[in-house]
C-alpha cells in the first residue's frame, strides 16, 4: 500500500461547515492516489460546553488540564458530536469514512502524563496521556478497505482507562507509525507567518533556525509552537513531506508553509 496522506484538522476548523466541506473536497481528490486518514482537534468546542456546564477549563502550555468533568466533555465532543459530524459531513464528496478514537483497537496506547514543574508551579494534569506506542492493525484495516479513518485524540492504557491527548502530538505519532507520505496540518491560520495579522508575512517555508528565531521574536506562539514541535519531529523521524496549510491549501501546496530541517 502507497504510504498514506495523514490530515489533522484544527478544532477550530472542526466547527466550520465551509471548513470541513472544502477539507472533504481535498480529501476526495487526494485518496485517488493515495489513502488518506484523517485526525481532528476540538478543544473549542469542549471550552464552549465546559463553560455552558458552569466550568472555566485550564489550559497550560498548549494542554488542557483535564480532570474527571473535563474528561466526560471531551469524550462527549470529541469522540461525540464532532466525530460523528466529520464522519456524516465526508458523504457529500462521495468518501467513505469512518470514524473510531485512539482507544478504539487499542490503537493510541499511553501512561499518564507525570507532573510538570511549569513557572514554579507543579501541575497535574490529570486525565492527559503521553503516547507509548501506536498500534496501527485498525488503521490498516481500514485504509485498506478504502476507508477514510477519522481519529479522535483519546488514549487508552494498559488498565482500559482512557485519556486525552494533544491531537497533533496523536496526529504525528500516527503519520510516522504508518509511515505517511506526507503530513499535513491543517489550521485557521493556513500556515505560518512573521505577523498574524498580516497575510503578505506569510512563509512559503519555515527551517529550524527560523522557528527558533521566531520563537525569541515572538511571532511564533500559542497553538503553532506545539504544531511546529510536531511538525519538526516528523521530518526528523522520517517523513518526507510536512506542512502547515488550510483546508483550501490541501490542492495547492503553495498556499500553506512547508516546514523543512
Amino acid at each position: 500500500m502507497t504510504g498514506p496522506t495523514v490530515l489533522k484538522i484544527g478544532g477550530a476548523l472542526v466547527s466550520r461547515p465551509e471548513a470541513v466541506d472544502a477539507l472533504w473536497r481535498a480529501v476526495a481528490q487526494i485518496r485517488a492516489s493515495r489513502p488518506v486518514l484523517l485526525v481532528h482537534g476540538g478543544g473549542p468546542r469542549a471550552t464552549e460546553l465546559a463553560r455552558k456546564l458552569g466550568h472555566e477549563p485550564r489550559i497550560v502550555e498548549g494542554r488542557r488540564v483535564t480532570g474527571d468533568l473535563d474528561l466526560q466533555i471531551v469524550k462527549w465532543t470529541m469522540r461525540g458530536e464532532l466525530n460523528a459530524d466529520l464522519v456524516a459531513a465526508s458523504r457529500t464528496h462521495g468518501v467513505d469514512a469512518v470514524g473510531i478514537s485512539g482507544a478504539d483497537g487499542s490503537t493510541i496506547q499511553v501512561e499518564k502524563r507525570p507532573a510538570w514543574d511549569v513557572d514554579g508551579e507543579r501541575v497535574d494534569f490529570g486525565w492527559v496521556g503521553d503516547i507509548q506506542q501506536v498500534d496501527t492493525r485498525l488503521l490498516h484495516h481500514l485504509l485498506e478497505g478504502s476507508f477514510v479513518p477519522v481519529v479522535a485524540p483519546l488514549g487508552v492504557d494498559g488498565a482500559g482507562r482512557i485519556y486525552n491527548v494533544n491531537a497533533d502530538t496523536v496526529s504525528c505519532a500516527i503519520a510516522v507509525a504508518v509511515r505517511a507520505h506526507e503530513y499535513l496540518l491543517v489550521t485557521e491560520s493556513g500556515g505560518v507567518r512573521r505577523n498574524a495579522e498580516d497575510a503578505e508575512s506569510h512563509l512559503s517555508s519555515i527551517s529550524r533556525a527560523e522557528y527558533e528565531r521566531g520563537l525569541s521574536e515572538g511571532w511564533i506562539g500559542d497553538g503553532m509552537i506545539v504544531k511546529l514541535k510536531v511538525a519538526f519531529d516528523a521530518i526528523t523521524r522520517g517523513i518526507p513531506q510536512v506542512y502547515v496549510t488550510s483546508p483550501e491549501g490541501l490542492l495547492d501546496r503553495s498556499l500553506g508553509t512547508r516546514v523543512v530541517a
